[in-house]
């Protein structure tokens, strides 16, 4: 059994690069949850903040396992994977349910629902 002290210099080295930057972009998406103001800007960076984070998180326990044990772990590669396909679907639908909610409450700041109607430009300021 090897332990993580056997770990040699040419893999530990990109490990905590990796490990370092990782958490580091999910304390920039986590901060940014807490200093945006709207809930539309705050959808943003925790979702880009977890993506990236967990990516290169996973990419360092993969180095680091792939060195140890001599062979590949594919745990992380199925985490990469889950996050990669639902975190965008979780931002649009928590978008969309937040943009739904905006216009039944009649918020002037957000969008009005597109009718497919033509446009009339000759009434917009320049």
């Amino acid at each position: 059994m090897s332990h993580l002290t056997d770990l040699p210099t040419w893999a530990a080295i990109p490990v905590c690069i990796l490990l370092l930057l990782g958490s580091g972009i999910t304390l920039i998406g986590s901060m940014g949850l807490i200093r945006l103001k709207t809930f539309y800007g705050r959808l943003h960076a925790p979702t880009l903040g977890a993506s990236a984070g967990v990516v290169l998180i996973s990419l360092a326990s993969m180095i680091t396992f792939a060195v140890l044990q001599n062979r590949w772990i594919f745990h992380e590669i199925l985490i990469i994977v889950f996050v990669i396909l639902t975190t965008p679907v979780t931002l649009m639908l928590l978008g969309q349910s937040a943009l739904y909610r905006d216009r039944i409450e009649g918020d002037d700041d957000v969008p009005r629902k597109a009718t497919g109607a033509p446009v009339d430009t000759t009434t917009m300021d320049t």
